[in-house]
């Protein structure tokens, strides 16, 4: 995760508690770009529709037009006010967060949804009081209350919605503990306030406990459930030395944990800063839909200018009010206002919980459209960290021994040849004892085996003592060398003499969920995989062919310099090809930036997660494919969402202004208000439906 708290535009989140995660987005909008009525909350929308609708009740009871409807009667002293100072309060407290929102778009020149509200319910408040001093014969307050009533209600639902959307901050922030144990010099935990840490301190994280700074193992290990940070669902282990991050849990054993970053500078506060401004970033999807608003504004208007004009020369002023209230409601882009963004936050939030972080918002719309995915070998495709690929004896002298032996020599060596054969000793059970122990610049290292001196190292130790490889080495050799992995040789020494017992081929390890990627890329319909690396083509070409590489069809480009790693992405794209590039280096920046998507490995470096649209948390590369199918499934959800909210204006409008009355089709202004809110509904489940797009590999 090194790296990912870099570079974000850092949203200024409170610091009220001192440390990273805990309320710390209390102040954006909770629309994440959603109309104009930032600022609100659920539970304000939520009190405000309980009480109107309490108001409601008894105004619509003694409305005289649902008395006939439903054939009953209701006579009290009084009965004629209930409707005026009933309704007056209703539109006063309930149709307020309109009155202001349009009130702000007014001053902000950007007429929309609440404009279009407060429009609507201001005209029908203004009817009703004419209706009760005689200008109109309409029974008009009921049908304001509902109106308003139904307002508050779609308005809760649709900020529920978009509040769980953005949940991932809230669950982000959730991580981090709010205390920890600090240990003092004499090794005594204390319990301080997480906001008391300090880089150097030293901190007990208990089994099932929370890490709760990034730092790294001082003593003990552990296996860490990391999958809150990077999606991977197995716990990973984690020893002295290994760094941890803030919010990870130590599933098994005690940790002490080195701090080494505390508050805005740990990487889950980086994540949250990802996820916040790509809740807050829009893709051409959004430009879209906000344009489509404003033009439904101005439609809605003028078709309610026409409506009244065509009614009153008609000779139906009581129509005429009716209907352009109707065409008002019927009008409000709700569902418009509510299609992309909800769906932004959903995408966003699932993308988090995944381990997949995104930067920008176009990359990620991009994503379903590349046919080419160019993979960094080292790091990326490989773990970049080297392992034994093979071991032979000679004259005699069996692997294993070999192997012993060679570990042995190598066990108090720090290069990382020396720690990879150790660790595959240790795995083989060959355990044997070295003193004496030194480095031979340059050239390997020696120890003495029980009164036996032994050395260990690549060519230039053989050529140091004179010695060539045995003959029953050669075939062995040069298939290593052309897989280009490394060879060492074990020597023993007597004198001046030495005697080749064996050899050891290291290579970089293939990750093997990279097989995986590659194979569900090709289930994607992605048409080109291609490997870019510094390495020599045969080394290339051998890794290509263990990944699984076709033939005529993908692609490697070997022995590429760093600077040049970008030219190879434009060559790939003068071909007409879209290209997302894949990295995880400095070197890789370049061609990041330049990629049609940029993907940066959540493990690189700070320099590659910032020239990146979209950072793996983890990794594993198989979260590209992830990126792809997440990507595809959220447009497909904006363009549904668009289709419908544009589709249910195109033909409601229409009904609403009283094209088909003489049909003996109308709707009320409550009717309006019920199928607008319904609309409003539809796109935000079908939206909900983002949260079943599964990232990770079935059998992850």
């Amino acid at each position: 995760m090194a790296g990912v708290h870099t570079g974000a535009p850092a949203d200024q989140q409170s610091r009220d508690d001192g440390r990273a995660g805990h309320g710390q987005h209390a102040g954006h909008d909770p629309h994440g770009g959603h109309d104009k009525h930032a600022g609100h909350d659920p539970e304000m929308f939520r009190r405000k529709f309980w009480l109107s609708l309490a108001l409601t009740v008894p105004i619509v009871a003694t409305s005289h037009m649902v008395m006939d409807w439903f054939g009953y009667r209701l006579d009290f002293p009084g009965i004629d006010w209930v409707g005026p100072v009933l309704g007056t309060v209703v539109f006063a407290y309930g149709g307020w967060p309109f009155l202001q929102g349009a009130l702000r778009e007014i001053r902000d020149r950007a007429p929309g949804m609440m404009l279009l509200i407060a429009m609507a319910i201001t005209v029908a408040y203004v009817a009703s009081l004419a209706t009760a001093v005689g200008a109109f014969d309409l029974d008009f307050w009921w049908e304001l209350a509902a109106l308003v009533t139904i307002m508050l209600l779609g308005h809760w639902q649709e900020m529920k919605a978009i509040g769980q959307a953005q949940g991932a901050l809230s669950a982000l922030a959730a991580l981090l503990p709010d205390d920890a144990e600090r240990l003092d010099p004499d090794g005594r935990p204390q319990r301080v306030a997480v906001a008391d840490l300090r880089v150097g301190d030293l901190v007990l994280v208990r089994p099932g406990g929370r890490v709760p700074a990034d730092g790294r193992i001082g003593d003990g290990g552990a296996e860490m459930d990391e999958s809150m940070i990077t999606g991977e669902s197995r716990p990973v282990s984690r020893s002295t030395g290994d760094r941890v991050v803030a919010g990870t849990v130590a599933t098994d054993a005690a940790i002490r944990v080195r701090i080494e970053a505390v508050g805005e500078d740990t990487a889950l506060a980086g994540i949250q800063r990802l996820v916040a401004q790509a809740q807050r970033s829009s893709g051409r999807a959004q430009v879209l839909a906000d344009r489509f608003a404003a033009w439904l504004f101005y439609i809605a208007t003028a078709t309610a200018v026409a409506t009244v004009l065509t009614w009153t020369l008609i000779g139906n002023l009581d129509e005429a009010v009716v209907r352009t209230v109707t065409v008002l409601v019927i009008a409000c882009p709700h569902a418009l206002g509510l299609a992309i963004p909800l769906v932004i936050a959903l995408s966003t939030a699932v993308a988090a919980k995944g381990g997949i972080l995104v930067k920008d918002r176009l990359a990620l719309e991009r994503m379903r459209t590349v046919d080419a995915v160019l993979f960094d070998k080292t790091g990326t495709l490989t773990r970049g960290e080297h392992v034994v690929a093979g071991v032979a004896g000679s004259g005699g002298v069996s692997d294993d021994e070999v192997l012993a032996l060679a570990a042995a020599v190598e066990a108090d060596s720090e290069h990382p040849l020396a720690r990879a054969i150790v660790a595959t000793a240790a795995q083989h059970g060959a355990a044997r004892r070295a003193t004496g122990f030194r480095s031979l610049t340059g050239r390997g290292v020696r120890a003495d085996i029980d009164g036996v001196e032994y050395a260990v190292g690549g060519p230039a130790l053989l050529r140091e003592w004179h010695v060539d490889a045995p003959t029953d080495l050669a075939g062995r050799q040069e298939q290593w060398s052309r897989r280009g992995a490394a060879v060492l040789h074990l020597l023993r020494l007597r004198g001046d003499q030495a005697t080749v017992l064996g050899a050891l081929a290291l290579e970089d390890q293939v990750r093997p969920e990279a097989r995986q990627a590659i194979a569900e890329l090709r289930q994607q319909g992605i048409r080109k995989i291609v490997m870019i690396t510094g390495d020599a083509r045969p080394v290339a070409e051998a890794v290509a062919a263990d990944l699984g590489f076709r033939p005529g069809e993908d692609e490697v480009f070997a022995e590429v310099l760093p600077a040049d790693k970008d030219e190879a992405v434009g060559e790939l794209q003068r071909r007409g090809l879209r290209v997302a590039m894949v990295g995880d280096g400095v070197n890789d920046a370049p061609a990041l930036a330049r990629a049609d998507v940029g993907i940066a490995i959540g493990a690189g470096t700070d320099v590659a997660i910032e020239s990146a649209g979209v950072v793996l948390a983890s990794s594993d590369p198989r979260g590209v494919t992830g990126v792809i199918r997440l990507s595809r499934a959220s447009y497909r959800k904006m363009i549904q969402n668009l289709a419908w909210a544009a589709g249910y204006n195109v033909v409601a409008l229409p009904l609403a202004a009283g094209v088909l009355a003489w049909a003996g089709v109308a709707l009320s202004p409550a009717v309006a208000a019920v199928l607008m809110s319904a609309s409003t509904i539809v796109v935000a489940l079908n939206a909900q439906l983002l949260r079943r797009v599964r990232l990770r590999p079935a059998n992850d």
